[in-house]
């Protein structure tokens, strides 16, 4: 839970591989603050920077509204927070 509160508190976007995220977003029914999780096994740095640049500009004003992404290789999935 710290880490999501510290993205709340400096208006930031959360990254990450876990599925925790998103469930502690719902029980919580926060609205910040968004968070990416990436489903892509075994992506190495450089296809990562790609990867986060195109979701970050693909998204910007959902991202800044609040937001989960799930990133899969062939789509994102977007659901608007509160996720309850």
């Amino acid at each position: 839970m710290l880490i999501l509160e510290k993205g709340r508190q400096e208006n930031r976007i959360v990254v990450t591989l876990d599925a925790d995220f998103h469930a502690l977003l719902a029980l919580t029914e926060a609205t910040s603050p968004s968070v990416i999780r990436i489903r892509i096994e075994g992506l190495r740095a450089p296809a990562f920077v790609v990867l986060m640049q195109q979701v970050l500009d693909g998204w910007p004003e959902i991202l800044t509204q609040g937001a989960v992404l799930s990133v899969q290789q062939d789509r994102v999935r977007v659901r608007h927070l509160p996720l309850a």
